[in-house]
């Protein structure tokens, strides 16, 4: 029985939830956002909250009951405040900057990286080691901020590279003589 799934989702005030048989569309002030659940469970409103249940008792209903119950609360949650993901890079002349819709960072490649935002997400770069990815679609900002930290990934025995916020490197000892 999962445990998540029995609690229903609250629709917050300037959030509009739509159900047409499997299918939720959640409009907010961020945005508009749906999503096609599976066949095993069933979606419904009741007062101004949403409701999944599974539609009979197989181990893929009963699988799908909360995962759907969170994709639909992220849904909700992202139209009304979105999700955001911080970024720090560390290293000697690493930076990064926005031009227009593109994210340019020098890494220490002989090159400089230009990475395309797409769209309905929003980049700030506050200060030239911070960067702060912010949009309505949970899966797509976590997707975006992955990308650029896999330009370069923090290294263990300097810690230079992009890592999130709150990461945690794990160090090694270098060479000894």
């Amino acid at each position: 029985m999962s445990r998540i799934g029995k609690h229903p989702v609250k629709i917050p005030a300037g959030v509009t939830v739509e159900l047409k048989e499997n299918s939720i569309k959640a409009k907010g002030k961020l945005g508009e956002l749906n999503f096609n659940a599976s066949d095993a469970v069933v979606l419904s409103l009741e007062n101004n909250e949403v409701v999944v249940t599974p539609r009979d008792e197989s181990q893929r209903s009963r699988m799908q009951w909360g995962t759907v119950r969170n994709i639909v609360r992220n849904l909700v949650e992202g139209v009304d405040q979105g999700f955001t993901i911080n970024l720090e890079i560390s290293g000697v002349g690493y930076k990064a900057a926005m031009q227009g819709d593109d994210l340019v960072m020098q890494l220490g490649f002989s090159h400089e990286v230009r990475y395309k935002i797409p769209q309905g997400i929003h980049v700030k770069c506050e200060k030239p080691t911070a960067i702060s990815v912010h949009g309505a679609d949970r899966q797509l900002v976590g997707q975006v901020a992955a990308e650029i930290r896999g330009y370069k990934k923090p290294e263990p025995y300097k810690g230079k590279g992009i890592m999130y916020e709150n990461e945690k490197i794990v160090r090694k000892e270098g060479k000894k003589k």
